[in-house]
């Protein structure tokens, strides 16, 4: 990926990785197609934009008050990232990811994180366990003040947080993307009561980094993932029409 197109969230930063953001914010002065890019992830992250949504070119244009070049290059942006789907002679619409895929998706994510919940059990540094701790945190000040959408969003986070304290930034890319991958599946397949990784896992899997137990973290991620998984019902998509201002937290 070209230095233009790496991906900018600016709520926070770590390692390189940036996670979305999801307050209220006024438009900027000037706005890029690094702006519109992080409205619509963030969006799709939080389950307010939901998966095969078209995103016409003329309506985000109004929305954001830009011409449509500065759109097509955030749409192309996105689309390098797996988050939007540009059709020849339809346009762009969210990314929205089938049955084949969804098992794929969570086929790669079982390979990949209960390998990583065991490498970060060995070699964690004591800063990236602070981050892991203070990530426990939100999650459970968002779960218990009813945070719904902040909970969705630090539920996807936790597993990419995971991954960079592995020390591992190619690792942490890839689970970034698949994670952002499971949103939309989720958002599309899943139940109101699976939006959200169940109460507790993250840290159970914590605890057991915490004693250094790499049996029992790479397990519970195991089982962990397969709980998401689960909560999946491919006979159920959602379909949502919204104001695309009030979707992107502009207004």
């Amino acid at each position: 990926m070209g230095s233009e197109q790496k991906e900018r969230f600016p709520d926070e930063r770590v390692d390189g990785i940036a996670m979305a953001e999801t307050t209220k914010i006024p438009l900027p002065s000037r706005i890029d197609e690094t702006f519109i890019v992080e409205r619509i992830f963030s969006a799709v992250m939080e389950h307010r934009l939901a998966p095969a949504t078209k995103l016409n070119e003329h309506k985000l244009c109004d929305t954001f008050g830009v011409g449509r070049m500065r759109v097509r290059r955030a749409l192309l942006l996105l689309s390098s990232q797996g988050i939007v789907d540009l059709e020849t002679n339809k346009g762009a619409f969210v990314a929205s990811p089938g049955p084949v895929e969804a098992n794929e998706v969570f086929g790669a994510r079982a390979l990949l994180e209960p390998a990583i919940a065991r490498q970060v059990v060995a070699d964690i540094e004591p800063e990236r366990m602070e981050m892991l701790r203070q990530h426990i945190s939100l999650e459970s000040e968002a779960r218990n003040n009813s945070r719904e959408t902040d909970l969705i969003r630090l539920s996807g986070e936790f597993h990419v947080k995971l991954a960079l304290a592995s020390g591992n930034s190619i690792l942490a890319r890839a689970v970034r993307e698949l994670v952002t991958r499971s949103s939309l599946i989720v958002g599309l397949f899943g139940t109101s009561s699976h939006a959200t990784c169940p109460a507790d896992e993250h840290s159970n899997i914590l605890c057991a980094i915490e004693n250094g137990d790499s049996d029992s973290a790479e397990t519970q991620m195991v089982e962990h993932l397969n709980r998401i998984r689960d909560g999946l019902n491919f006979s159920a998509p959602k379909p949502q029409e919204r104001d695309l201002a009030e979707i992107f937290r502009l207004k």
